[in-house]
């Protein structure tokens, strides 16, 4: 079956049948996203991205938003682009510390952070590349956003490598301030390889 790519207002649900069945929903699609979550090192956790990941954030905005037809084209704009296209992956990344002081000192440290991503593939590397969204990730004083959005371009070569279970798949972090990397376990794997064609 072909991945869907695009979400379209033909898709988007009517609020009253979503609500009827929102607690089923989340309760699915937490356990998609519990195979498409990978820590690394002590607070960067990367959640990748799909169609249905996507399909339910926007129906969760509306939802909660309650802004009707009006509001669905511009849902549709801001998370359209995080659904893969066949030939990448496309990740949240979150530094996510509870602390807040903790977490301004951290954050302040890690400025670029996001130039410094990729996923190890044998003697291969995909680097992340910022997703443009109109908000500058990383302040004139080093200070680096909480929230990344990511893609991961992949060669057709890159893509059967990321299939090859005798490959070590690894993801990391290379930041002089936070400097970690986490193998891509077997189900993470294979619930991000349906994500290409």
């Amino acid at each position: 079956m072909t991945a869907k790519r695009q979400i379209t207002p033909a898709d988007i649900m009517d609020m009253a049948a979503y609500g009827a069945e929102r607690a089923a929903r989340r309760a699915e699609i937490s356990r998609v996203k519990r195979h498409r979550r990978i820590a690394v090192g002590p607070f960067a956790t990367f959640y990748f991205e799909s169609y249905d990941t996507m399909w339910m954030q926007v129906h969760e905005m509306l939802f909660v938003e309650g802004g009707g037809e009006g509001q669905i084209s511009g849902e549709l704009n801001a998370y359209n682009p995080l659904i893969p296209n066949g030939k990448n992956l496309i990740a949240t990344l979150m530094f996510e510390i509870a602390d807040s002081r903790v977490r301004a000192r951290e954050l302040a440290r890690l400025g670029g952070v996001e130039n410094g991503i990729r996923i190890e593939l044998g003697d291969s590397a995909i680097a992340a590349r910022p997703i443009a969204d109109g908000v500058e990730r990383t302040t004139d004083e080093g200070k680096t956003s909480a929230v990344h959005f990511l893609r991961f371009d992949f060669s057709a070569e890159e893509i059967e490598k990321f299939r090859d279970a005798t490959l070590r798949a690894v993801i990391s972090v290379n930041h002089s301030n936070y400097g970690h990397m986490a193998v891509i376990a077997e189900d993470a794997r294979r619930a991000l390889g349906s994500d290409f064609e």
